[in-house]
């Protein structure tokens, strides 16, 4: 089971509270939990990633084991600590500003 953490803007829209628990198939990517996330939540389709490109939208960000994720490859696998659900996958709102 993964565990997924969401900003409250995304957890309002999809009407969770708290953390999301998700069955991902196949190896654990940031790929993987994004398709079974907008699965079950087909709300927050195009919030965390762009239709069409499929990349990170620019303000938010991923974090895992107290790693920024955000740059890596969406087909790269997360850490282990998160496969096994032990810790969560961060979706973080990034802050802006000057």
């Amino acid at each position: 089971m993964i565990r997924v953490e969401l900003p409250l803007h995304l957890r309002i829209l999809a009407h969770i509270s708290g953390e999301v628990k998700l069955d991902v198939e196949g190896p654990v990517t940031q790929r993987s939990i994004l398709d079974a996330l907008e699965a079950r939540y087909p709300m927050l389709r195009g919030t965390i990633r762009d239709h069409v490109t499929q990349l990170r939208r620019p303000f938010l960000r991923f974090f895992a084991c107290e790693q920024d994720l955000s740059h890596e490859p969406p087909d790269s696998p997360l850490p282990d600590a998160v496969a096994s659900g032990a810790e969560p996958l961060l979706i973080i709102g990034a802050l802006a500003g000057g």
